[in-house]
């Protein structure tokens, strides 16, 4: 065989990898949420302060969000493979930091590094799959168990959560992430051989740093300030202005500069654009479902922090099946579209359920069901969208594409439990005055109240999953993957936006193989 043919078979090593990038992608998901159940009793320990308490989250969320773009960058530059392997080693080291902090700066000071290596790791796993499964089926398996474990892992988060808290110690919330960590950086050193010829080794674009960089955590920080002080909050409407100059003068910089950190051809493809806005509405919705949810049960109902976990397990199912059994199944039979449109909106259904909340709701009747149907439609949705963010994408631009994802992700989620919880917020106050003069019991009349928010917020979620569908439906138009793919050129499935070159998620990534 000549070494062309040779390099052009796909990677022997590909399934090996996948499982060392899903172990990686598990941990940061996990991080997401199991930090939520253990908050109250570190909180505690550490004497942090009630206003302080939210910097354990947002000190996180506001460095894994701002850096992600420069983490993708950072990924094609420095090579995809390198990049994961540290970010692994250095989220280690930083949850090793966390579960030994003695106070309140230890603690936030570990949690902005979590955020750092997380930034590096998290778009340099998913372009790492991106240019190592070249064929469409494979690619579809590959993207369906990623996608599964990028929508259930927040939620087996929280069981892993309630059971370290309830039974060991708040610490091992952190620790925990030292094995998987080890393990993965491990696998992927030995195992995953990164495609040669697929790195992007121009100048760093520093200005487009600074100012992405800037703009992100202006916005992050501006719907998490507004959880807690309000919209019309001084500081939380500066941070919304900063974030707009910041992120319009990004834009105009990436148009203007030879090597930019964010190419605006990734953004301007009409199906990629569509993933990055349908999957950041979705994720505004699913995670604020999270919170109300997680309230529900452990205030309302009075579940322990491990029944709590256990009892989101059934949106864990619902994902795993949506995303391994009817994404992976269809998606190399359909258009993408027609998987992420019904999706979301078999999701939003589910969402409907859960508005019939009230203090006396039965978990089988009505929250089982409607995890169910949210857990089918978003893994449904999601296995497609994860493939379809580096649709049409050149090898060297996969890790900013890649960032793309995590970044509508990371920001959905700021979103959704800083709008969704105001939203609740609002409706409590105004169930609270209306019912006050015939309240007999103080207590339930809270409760009620607290419900009630809950419900009227989840109807905001089901109305942005209905828009999420609308997007996915209308922007995406490429047909499925590898159709017509036997050497025509743009056959895949690419519309009018598309050029021949970037048409389909087959051939794009039929590139040589090598290790480094």
């Amino acid at each position: 065989m000549s070494k062309t043919a040779d390099t052009l078979l796909p990677d022997p090593s590909r399934w090996k990898a996948l499982a060392f990038i899903a172990l990686a992608q598990l941990m940061v998901v996990l991080d997401a949420t199991i930090v939520n159940i253990a908050l109250p009793s570190a909180q505690t320990d550490l004497g942090i302060s009630e206003g302080n308490k939210q910097w354990v989250i947002t000190a996180y969320a506001l460095a894994f969000g701002g850096l992600l773009l420069f983490g993708g960058r950072i990924a094609d530059l420095w090579g995809r493979k390198r990049t994961f392997v540290v970010g692994l080693i250095g989220f280690a080291l930083a949850s090793a930091l966390g579960g030994a902090a003695q106070g309140e700066a230890m603690m936030f000071g570990s949690r902005a590094l979590q955020g750092v290596f997380g930034a590096l790791l998290a778009p340099a796993a998913l372009s790492l799959l991106a240019v190592m499964f070249t064929d469409a089926r494979e690619r579809a398996k590959a993207f369906g168990i990623y996608g599964a474990i990028a929508g259930g892992g927040g939620a087996v988060g929280l069981i892993l959560g309630g059971f370290l808290t309830e039974y060991l110690n708040w610490r091992w919330t952190f620790f925990v992430n030292i094995p998987f960590a080890v393990i993965a950086a491990a696998g992927a050193y030995f195992v995953i051989r990164e495609p040669s010829g697929s790195r992007n080794r121009s100048p760093l674009d520093i200005p487009g740093v600074v100012l992405s960089t800037l703009g992100l955590v202006a916005l992050v920080y501006g719907f998490t300030r507004a959880e807690s002080a309000g919209w019309s909050d001084t500081l939380t409407v500066s941070m919304f202005v900063a974030a707009v100059v910041l992120l319009l003068a990004f834009v105009v910089t990436e148009s203007r500069v030879k090597s930019p950190l964010l190419p605006l051809r990734v953004l301007a493809e009409r199906n990629r654009g569509g993933v990055y806005l349908s999957l950041g509405l979705a994720v505004i919705a699913m995670f604020g479902l999270f919170l109300f949810l997680t309230y529900y049960l452990q205030v309302v109902k009075g579940y322990s922090p491990v029944k709590t976990g256990f009892a989101f397990l059934p949106m864990i199912a619902g994902m795993i099946t949506g995303s391994t059994q009817i994404g992976t199944r269809l998606m190399t039979r359909v258009p993408p579209r027609l998987l992420m449109g019904p999706g979301f909106l078999v999701a939003a259904a589910g969402m409907l359920f859960l508005t019939q909340l009230d203090i006396d709701t039965s978990y089988a009747s009505v929250i089982l069901p409607g995890q169910l149907l949210l857990g089918l439609g978003m893994g449904t949705a999601f296995m497609p969208a994860m493939s379809l963010a580096t649709h049409g994408i050149e090898p060297r631009d996969a890790g900013v594409a890649s960032a793309m994802v995590n970044t509508s992700q990371q920001v959905g989620g700021a979103i959704g439990t800083a709008l969704l919880n105001t939203i609740a917020a609002g409706a409590t106050t105004a169930y609270v005055a209306d019912h006050a003069a015939r309240a007999t019991d103080p207590k339930l009349l809270e409760l009620q109240a607290m419900v009630s928010g809950f419900a009227s917020a989840i109807w905001w979620a089901v109305g942005i999953l209905v828009a999420a569908s609308a997007i996915a439906t209308v922007m995406i138009n490429t047909g499925r993957p590898g159709m017509g793919s036997s050497g025509s050129s743009g056959a895949s499935g690419a519309t009018g936006s598309d050029s021949g070159s970037e048409a389909g998620a087959e051939d794009e990534f039929k590139i040589p193989v090598v290790a480094h």
